[in-house]
């Protein structure tokens, strides 16, 4: 599933990680101003200091400027494996947008840009990094792996994902993909997700089970539930008449909105419940993602659940 790339290949694909500092370095300059600017200084070098061990590596620079203590951290203390999932199907590619950037997102663009700005802040804490990507099957899965030509051969496969616009209807098969991810991660890893979890399961129980399985051999699980808020969970559209498509299956049917908001809404707010409900259960943090809403929402949470692992 993997691909080689040559040096030329490497040097191409810079785009993308240029966004990715970009994003970055704008959610470092806002923490700095907020009550986490603690996790906000120099993400692979330092640590906040735990009192009773030896003051022989307090960085007293960083304390002048923060008034907190803060030790170096050394490189056997921030190996971290994180594995980064992506699902890939065509519920992901709505809303439709013909190119996506930091201004206009729908949800694979969204979860693009993120996965992009947490491989530079792993690069950045010298932490190991794998991507799986899924739709109806698993498209691609890396090792986790911190050298800077894999991390360049995953914006590589990232940028395939923005430039994917016209592409065939594919369904969320997530469970049986997360499964074999699972099966495939075999070092303790945090692993981080980004899906609508609109699977196309008979039985929800499956992907459940599948979420269930991540949680073996000790791994951490984020999942970033990916949304459209103002259209996918307030369903908020004009009053008048549309023609919906399901994106996966092509399936089309017109309605009035007035006529079918309430039971949309009744039932998402379902849906909604029990996936906050079943991931307590198997103590998954779920972060709900509005693709309107900016890249704090997912950063942050990252930021907290790692400074706990260590």
């Amino acid at each position: 599933m993997q691909e080689d790339l040559n040096s030329q290949q490497v040097q191409e694909f810079s785009h993308l990680e240029l966004l990715a500092r970009q994003v970055v370095e704008g959610f470092i300059t806002g923490l700095h101003k907020s009550p986490f600017h603690g996790f906000s200084v120099e993400f692979a070098e330092h640590r906040l200091y735990n009192t009773g061990e030896s003051t022989k590596h307090i960085d007293w620079k960083l304390f002048g400027r923060t008034e907190k203590l803060f030790t170096k951290r050394y490189e056997e203390e921030t190996n971290l494996r994180c594995q980064i999932v992506i699902d890939n199907s065509s519920s992901m590619y709505f809303p439709e947008i013909k190119k996506p950037s930091l201004e206009h997102m729908n949800k694979i663009s969204f979860s693009v840009y993120s996965a992009a700005a947490l491989i530079y802040l792993l690069k950045k804490q010298r932490d190991a990094v794998g991507l799986s990507i899924f739709s109806d099957t698993v498209e691609l899965q890396t090792q986790a792996r911190s050298s800077g030509v894999h991390q360049k051969l995953l914006f590589h496969e990232l940028e395939n994902l923005l430039t994917n616009i016209d592409r065939p209807m594919k369904r969320t098969m997530a469970a049986t993909a997360l499964h074999q991810i699972a099966e495939n991660i075999s070092k303790r890893s945090l692993v981080v997700i980004f899906s609508d979890m609109m699977d196309q399961s008979e039985n929800t129980d499956e992907l459940f089970s599948a979420m269930q399985h991540l949680k073996h051999n000790k791994h951490e699980v984020i999942l970033f539930h990916v949304v459209d808020k103002k259209l996918e969970i307030d369903f908020n559209f004009e009053n008048r008449p549309y023609l919906f498509v399901d994106v996966e299956t092509g399936e089309k049917v017109k309605v009035h909105t007035n006529e079918v908001k309430d039971n949309y809404v009744q039932a998402m707010a379902n849906y909604k419940k029990e996936l906050v409900l079943r991931c307590g259960q198997y103590r998954i943090d779920l972060v709900e993602a509005d693709v309107n809403d900016g890249f704090k929402q997912v950063l942050l949470p990252y930021l907290i659940k790692r400074e706990r692992m260590h």
